[in-house]
């Protein structure tokens, strides 16, 4: 499936998604076409989350109506998941809902020299996002990126202290 094919397909199968994933509570977070259309890849999110009985009933429903609309040649699969901990960031919205996270950014081309950066999403809009890192601020236009994603940074978590034996006296 050509570059064109699959942008074509991708809108194709957003517009058949959104109204119905919406219809259901959720929002769409992101639909890829891979594997030469034989994959469809849906990311959905909801506030609080969604457990996987919730994402198995529209994974079911998706699926029949896609079948139904028949987008796609041949055989296909869909796979209907939710962002979890850390997230892929490809669109303006994905970095605006992390805001305050720390991310991960690869670009293109270097950067003040690096082509990898770190530190935490400060703002984000239509034409880019800013990362703080080490007391420097670095705006990056979304056309830089070759690569980012959200950061789960674990919390050390204090260990109660042991009981001491009673000394005897």
């Amino acid at each position: 499936m050509a570059d064109t094919d699959v942008a074509s397909t991708t809108r194709v199968l957003w517009d058949i998604v959104e109204p119905y994933v919406a219809a259901e509570g959720v929002e769409l977070d992101d639909l890829e076409v891979l594997g030469n259309g034989r994959l469809v890849r849906v990311t959905l999110d909801a506030d609080g989350g969604l457990g996987v009985d919730r994402i198995a009933e529209i994974s079911r429903g998706l699926s029949r109506l896609v079948d139904e609309a028949d987008p796609l040649s041949g055989s296909w699969t869909l796979e209907v998941s939710s962002p979890g901990l850390e997230r892929t960031l490809r669109r303006p919205r994905h970095f605006t809902k992390s805001i305050g996270r720390q991310v991960k950014v690869k670009t293109h081309a270097p950067i003040d020299g690096e082509r990898r950066h770190d530190g935490v999403l400060t703002a984000a809009d239509d034409e880019g996002f800013v990362i703080e890192s080490n007391d420097t601020t670095r705006r990056f236009a979304y056309g830089d990126v070759a690569s980012a994603r959200t950061v789960y940074v674990w919390k050390k978590t204090e260990r109660p202290a042991k009981p001491r034996s009673a000394k005897k006296a």
